[in-house]
């Protein structure tokens, strides 16, 4: 088990998102507060970021503990960006370790980063069709990278952000695999989360997005997404509608049915009750 964050919102220092608020990512690579499996994140970290007009997002990771890094309280000091996604590792047991195994994931403009675990790993991959290249193409032989691959292949469909997370959840149940499958998956302009088996916690205003496993502080506008459900966001828009329950929807296959959309920002939906 993990935890993960991703930030969009005007450029700031690495430092503000991750390591300045005081129960921030930094701090729960050793002391998470919602934490259900596992205690300490301290099999390795990555940050991923995006320059200004490049849609490439770099990515710094480690496969030490964050708090142990001589350089990322430096790097997260200096280096500013609009657009954040990162991730401290509980390993899952019979996964790899190292360096390539820690998320964020990238292709393209995508990063991406599970926190959770496929159970019976990796046996339970057999049930699963990945494409001989994709599965070539890991970076790691782990639960995420390979549930990664299975994102990757449906985005480069054309399938929306939510709806690949929502399609690839799908196809692992259906397959009867079991798991705990808290995605996060960014391209420098949105925010792609589902709620799956742990903690997902959101904060929106005018001005930014911040999508996490757990609240970096006691702010009250902090709100929690609920169990089953996936969330898309932008800097003008943030949607939660439930993952499907099974089977193909109205929609085609694993594409998420209609729902409520959230109003716009600092309005509060008298039906859903989910303030922004």
């Amino acid at each position: 088990m993990c935890r993960h964050l991703a930030y969009l919102g005007p450029a700031v220092p690495l430092a503000t998102v991750l390591i300045d608020p005081p129960h921030g990512l930094y701090r729960q690579s050793w002391a998470p507060r919602m934490q259900q499996h596992g205690t300490v994140n301290a099999d390795g970290f990555g940050i991923g970021w995006y320059a200004p007009g490049d849609p490439v997002p770099a990515r710094y990771r480690r496969s030490v503990p964050m708090w142990s890094d001589p350089s990322v309280l430096d790097l997260a000091r200096v280096t500013s960006s609009p657009a954040v996604l990162a991730a401290v590792r509980c390993a899952t047991t019979g996964t790899a370790g190292g360096e390539a195994a820690a998320a964020p994931f990238s292709s393209g403009p995508w990063l991406f980063s599970h926190n959770g675990a496929m159970d019976g790993w990796p046996q339970a991959a057999d049930k699963l069709p990945v494409r001989a290249g994709d599965l070539l193409a890991m970076e790691a032989l782990v639960d995420s990278a390979f549930l990664w691959a299975m994102v990757a292949e449906r985005l480069r469909a054309g399938a929306a952000p939510g709806a690949a997370l929502a399609a690839t959840i799908e196809a692992v149940q259906a397959a009867g695999v079991t798991g705990r499958f808290n995605f996060l998956l960014a391209d420098g302009h949105s925010i792609a989360a589902t709620a799956c088996g742990d903690s997902l916690w959101y904060r929106a205003d005018s001005q930014s997005v911040t999508v996490a496993s757990e609240p970096d502080d006691e702010d009250a506008s902090w709100t929690p997404v609920p169990e089953r459900h996936v969330l898309t966001a932008t800097l003008s828009d943030l949607d939660i509608r439930p993952l499907p329950a099974g089977g193909s929807g109205p929609e085609g296959p694993g594409v998420i049915p209609p729902g409520s959309r959230v109003p716009p920002r600092g309005n509060t939906d008298a039906t859903e009750g989910i303030p922004i």
